[in-house]
């Protein structure tokens, strides 16, 4: 599997459960759970989503054990993190130090992806545009 396939379908399993929370906290006229849907979808629907079309761009970078690394490390972070900010605001204070842990590991990964989108150009190279010409 490449880092982009993975990216694109950790990303609708992310939203699926994010829209799942939304939907629950609705039914309830509960809210409480508001911060913790929002990074859901935030940093998983949507950054994974980026995270895909970006590795998709680059063949050589999506099939790279470093792309599947930075990916699994932003899921599980995210995950953790998600967990984590939802006790929060349930009042379980003991999850704060779980809640920092998790965001250097996401951290951690935006920067591996940092180094992806930083690095040399003449190391990366984009996927070929398809040209298209008028009809005659």
């Amino acid at each position: 599997m490449t880092a982009s396939a993975l990216s694109f379908r950790l990303a609708v399993l992310c939203v699926i459960a994010g829209m799942g929370m939304g939907i629950g906290m609705a039914a309830s006229q509960n809210h409480a759970l508001m911060p913790a849907h929002a990074h859901l979808n935030l940093l998983g629907w949507v950054s994974l989503f980026l995270f895909g079309i970006y590795y998709e761009r680059r063949p050589a970078l999506d099939t790279s054990r470093l792309a599947m690394i930075q990916v699994y490390l932003w899921t599980i972070g995210t995950v953790i993190l998600t967990i984590a900010v939802g006790a929060l605001h349930l009042g379980y204070d003991a999850f704060d130090p779980i809640a920092g842990i998790s965001s250097i590991m996401v951290l951690a990964a935006m920067l591996l992806f940092a180094y992806f989108v930083f690095r040399p150009a003449h190391s990366v190279t984009p996927a070929p545009t398809a040209r298209m010409t008028p009809a005659e």
